[in-house]
């Protein structure tokens, strides 16, 4: 495992459409106070608080209730206090990379919190729901995935820890972590067996990073009885054990196994994350967004049509795949787990995020006609609304990772990085560009004559040191890219190509600057089992029509430049890509799936071979859906 993440303040996002996600993410971290986070940990610990007591006629509004965390977070509820756990993982991580003082403020107090918990629950529960639950648990009796609300709570204060280095969350953590160690003993292991086939929610990460920070061997042994041998054992056997299988209870087990292997060497570890991504991707298939499920259930293999609903993707799967894809990249160098990040995080992670409110849709619909349907900042809190707070605090981590003494470029999201070799800083600064196609009888008349060009991307890679201090990099070119990429070194033509998915760039000191233009046509994306139905991409981002119906378009899927053309109304730029069919019975403007907030929308639409009507008409003569 020579590729490793950079330090987490190494790098910062700069400015653009995902630091404008984040800081919406920051805004609604900072929005929640500590007693309303705390509150099912406060009861169950038996803390008095004045959320204890509603009066609605109050004219106090959090006497009334008013920012009191319902939903998922209703003090009757069975999955009571997950999110707090949530949030402190994001909120650690918002404060390691940005330094965050108020951020780190409110961590403080809620870590201080969780440890007042633990200390009147006699010293080791600190969790937000009873021990009993895991009595019915054992039992056989009916309760919600009591393991999957403490795992939060356990993940919270270890990403505290891994983190912030907190030696307050270290020291919660390790005691919560004694009881559960006397409790997994009492079951032999076909007892403990049945209750892993159960949920087991994320624990084994929990146990594996517990370990790693400890040293302790009642963590190792706790790894070793959460070993799910009968989920993974078939999978490395090569068994398809997924289809229609509840996708994300099985995902944060993988991860564990991830880390287990990560902190033992333990080779059947690794296997079964291989073979996990092997059942979930590879022998499966994705929608064109990249993810996957319906109905919180991985579909059989490349069996989509059917299963296209008010229901697909589920955001919790997106994340966790993400970070699964992010393993295997360290592990491999492959770079079509980065691909497959890319196409996660545009059609995913920023498409299921408001990009005004910062709120989640649990769900990203496929249907005709779909909506997203959006969560509130405290009236839902479904499992979705955590991993979303989490997502927007990583894309950071995303785009640079270190293979030995080189420097991968991952994403090509803006960013600058700062790290040292042999003692003297080096700074990487990744900025999007206007790419130009001249244009007109001013065609070499310089910039004037100049235009951005919808058919590709433009990036620049600026690297300063000291004189003598040198630096490779290693830049992904994506699987979109339609032709070459042509680069440029401070102004000249390189000449390079790429290897496995990845150009090798070099610097020999000083300030040098890289220009790479990678070429992106518009293309189709058949569903396997309808490949007459496609959806459209540009790049790796998914376009959704703006309307409310599945019509038929005309045209030849290979060359959807008959169907689609740029739409002369909007501005190009970077990350917008705007488009309208072209003499269509209707004329329905598209747009990346991540700009869509409440308008009704279609991604996959039937073309059927022909030369559409009016073919000679321009996108601006026609009339317009969703317009």
């Amino acid at each position: 495992m020579t590729i490793r993440a950079m330090p987490l303040d190494a790098v910062r996002l700069r400015a653009g459409l995902f630091d404008e996600r984040r800081q919406r993410n920051r805004e609604y971290l900072l929005s929640l106070t500590v007693d309303n986070l705390l509150q099912n940990h406060f009861l169950e610990a038996g803390i008095w608080s004045r959320l204890w007591h509603l009066r609605p006629s109050s004219e106090d509004p959090e006497e009334r209730g008013v920012g009191r965390h319902w939903g998922w977070e209703s003090p009757g509820g069975q999955l009571r206090g997950h999110f707090v756990g949530h949030w402190l993982s994001a909120a650690a991580r918002e404060v390691a990379v940005t330094g965050d003082a108020h951020l780190r403020a409110r961590i403080a107090d809620v870590v201080g919190g969780l440890a007042r918990c633990q200390q009147a629950n006699g010293g080791e529960w600190v969790f937000s729901v009873p021990p009993r639950y895991l009595e019915f648990l054992a039992d056989d009796r009916p309760v919600w995935a009591p393991q999957y609300t403490i795992h939060k709570t356990l993940m919270g204060l270890v990403d505290a820890v891994r983190d912030l280095a907190d030696p307050l969350a270290l020291e919660v953590a390790r005691n919560a972590g004694r009881w559960f160690a006397r409790w997994a003993a009492r079951f032999d292991r076909e007892a403990f067996d049945e209750i892993l086939d159960v949920e087991t929610g994320g624990m084994l990460e929990v146990w594996a990073d517990l370990f790693e920070l400890t040293g302790e061997e009642i963590f190792r042994d706790l790894l070793g009885r959460y070993y799910r041998g009968r989920l993974f054992d078939r999978l490395v056997a090569g068994t398809d054990v997924l289809t229609n299988m509840h996708a994300n209870t099985t995902i944060p087990e993988v991860l564990g196994a991830a880390r287990a292997f990560e902190v033992t060497g333990e080779s059947r570890w690794a296997d079964v994350v291989h073979a996990y991504w092997t059942w979930a991707v590879d022998r499966r298939g994705t929608f064109c967004t990249g993810g996957q499920t319906a109905g919180e259930i991985w579909t059989p293999p490349f069996e989509f049509a059917a299963r296209r609903g008010d229901k697909n993707q589920e955001h919790c799967v997106v994340y966790n795949m993400i970070r699964l894809a992010d393993v295997l990249f360290r592990w491999t160098g492959e770079a079509r787990y980065l691909d497959y990040i890319e196409r996660n995080l545009f059609n995913g992670v920023l498409a299921q995020q408001h990009p005004r409110t910062g709120m989640v849709t649990y769900f990203l619909p496929l249907e005709a006609g779909a909506r997203k349907r959006w969560g509130t900042p405290t009236e839902d809190f479904w499992c979705c609304h955590g991993t979303l707070v989490q997502a927007h605090t990583r894309h950071s981590s995303l785009v640079f990772y270190e293979d030995g003494d080189a420097v991968v470029v991952a994403q090509l999201i803006p960013a600058d990085l700062r790290i040292d070799r042999d003692g003297s800083p080096v700074r990487v600064r990744l900025e999007s560009r206007e790419t130009a196609a001249r244009v007109g009888p001013d065609a070499n008349a310089g910039q004037a004559g100049a235009r951005h060009r919808p058919d590709s991307w433009g990036v620049a890679l600026r690297i300063e040191s000291e004189r003598d201090v040198e630096l490779t990099l290693r830049v992904r070119i994506p699987s979109w890219v339609s032709g070459e990429a042509q680069l440029a070194r401070d102004g000249a033509p390189l000449d390079v190509r790429p290897v496995n998915g990845f150009v090798e760039l070099r610097h020999a000191g000083r300030r040098t600057e890289f220009e790479i233009t990678l070429p992106a046509r518009l293309s189709t994306d058949p569903i396997p089992d309808e490949p007459g139905t496609v959806a459209f991409l540009h790049g790796p981002v998914v376009l959704a029509g703006l309307t409310d119906v599945e019509s038929l378009l005309l045209g030849d899927v290979d060359e959807p430049g008959t169907i689609l053309s740029p739409d002369n109304e909007r501005q190009w730029a970077q990350w917008l890509h705007g488009y309208r069919t072209v003499g269509q019975a209707a004329s329905i403007r598209f747009r990346p799936l991540y700009e869509v907030v409440d308008e009704p929308y279609t991604v996959y639409f039937p073309v059927a071979t022909g030369a559409p009507a009016n073919s000679g008409r321009t996108p601006g003569d026609d009339p317009v859906a969703g317009g």
